[in-house]
């Protein structure tokens, strides 16, 4: 039995979610139409009434992967060590 059959869904292989606050990130790695090729979706999702919700979605193809990989890590990186530590730094010192 494949992954696709044991999670009862013919397009989703794989979900996760990130709670964050007001807002909710999903994951998904999902299979084509024909099922020999995935693709990745990255979902924010905002509640924005009581029952209402704003989405928004990213899909990522394969080829991708490893471009989109490097540009989020050295983005979080320049985020880490240029703008957080001196703000951290300029707090202890008064």
């Amino acid at each position: 039995m494949s992954t696709l059959e044991n999670n009862g869904y013919k397009d989703e292989i794989f979900t996760k979610r990130v709670r964050a606050g007001k807002r909710t990130y999903f994951f998904d790695v999902k299979s084509t139409k024909s099922e020999k090729d995935f693709y990745i979706t990255i979902t924010e999702s905002k509640r924005v009434g009581e029952e209402e919700y704003e989405k928004h979605k990213i899909f990522l193809y394969k080829e991708d992967f490893d471009k989109f990989r490097e540009a989020l890590a050295e983005t979080v990186t320049y985020v880490q060590t240029q703008l957080l530590v001196p703000a951290e730094a300029t707090e202890k010192a008064e």
